[in-house]
């Protein structure tokens, strides 16, 4: 299985899954710990009436009518949850609770009412992505690597994701200083005269990205765990910024690598005979990674 078929069938969707899942954990550290954590779990929602609305406009699944889409979609609901905070004088989570699945709610209707059986595009696939069906047809083994050719039929998502991850981990080095004066002391990010609203709102927009550029592959059930959990883990491990992100990369990597294989041959193992969602199998794995790490993290609250 490491040889052709191995590279063929699981490489690809194994590097997209960890791409993913990196890409949207180094975010999900700074809004852990504004305490925004929730804004991901909106934006991975939000996103399917902007995928279904470009595909309705479109008639096509392409990656940039759906990117597009996504996107505006993922603004409108940002605007509208300043909106329903500020007129309704409501606490946030509440307003993104209620903008999120009012939003996720339309897109279904939406994939309900329209005519989608000739194309990849259903409830499901919004949920679990479509992970698995990311092979490579034209890798003839390990030797396609290098060969300019036979790369280019490589899944799209594949340079997709890792454009993303570079560009996140860019601006994060780039922003590092004023990211992590405005998450612990906004007051005093104030004081020296740093954008913080601007930050704020420059996160949620890397956030965006990130989700947008992951949810047609790996679905929103891994964009909001990704978020989520391995920022949750490297919390518990170090109570240093710059070591917590390097954690939160390892558990997401982790997460992503041993979920596909598990997902895989887990099943198998246990004497099945059908494999399982790799998308619920990556989650369900960073899941239990974080309840490790609360339960023998150095840096867990002792009750």
């Amino acid at each position: 299985m490491m040889g052709a078929e191995f590279v063929a069938l699981s490489l690809p969707p194994m590097l997209i899954g960890t791409l993913s899942a990196m890409a949207c954990a180094l975010p999900g550290n700074f809004l852990l710990l504004r305490r925004q954590a929730l804004i991901s779990d909106a934006i991975s929602h939000v996103v399917l009436p902007g995928i279904v609305v470009a595909f309705l406009l479109t008639g096509v699944v392409a990656t940039w009518p759906m990117m597009l889409g996504a996107g505006g979609a993922a603004l409108i609901a940002v605007l509208l949850i300043e909106v329903i905070r500020r007129l309704g004088g409501i606490e946030p989570g509440a307003a993104m609770g209620v903008v999120f699945t009012t939003m996720f709610a339309g897109g279904v209707l939406l994939l309900e009412l329209s005519d989608t059986s000739s194309v990849h595009l259903d409830v499901q696939h919004a949920l679990y992505g479509n992970l698995e069906s990311l092979i490579w047809l034209e890798a003839a083994g390990w030797g396609s690597l290098t060969d300019p050719k036979a790369l280019q039929g490589v899944p799209s998502e594949l340079p997709r994701m890792a454009v993303v991850l570079v560009g996140m981990a860019t601006l994060t080095a780039l922003l590092w200083r004023p990211l992590k004066l405005s998450t612990f002391d906004e007051g005093f990010a104030q004081t020296l005269g740093l954008p913080v609203r601007g930050i704020g709102l420059l996160l949620v927009a890397m956030s965006a990205i990130a989700a947008v550029a992951a949810f047609d592959a790996v679905g929103s059930i891994i964009v909001i765990a990704m978020f989520i959990c391995p920022p949750a883990a490297a919390r518990l491990m170090t109570n240093r910024l710059e070591r917590q992100v390097w954690w939160s990369m390892g558990f997401a990597a982790l997460s992503a690598l041993l979920g596909y294989v598990l997902a895989g041959y887990g099943p198998i193992w246990l004497g099945g005979t059908h494999a399982v969602s790799a998308a619920g199998m990556i989650a369900t794995f960073s899941g239990v990674l974080l309840a490790l790490a609360a339960v023998f993290g150095p840096c867990r609250t002792k009750g």
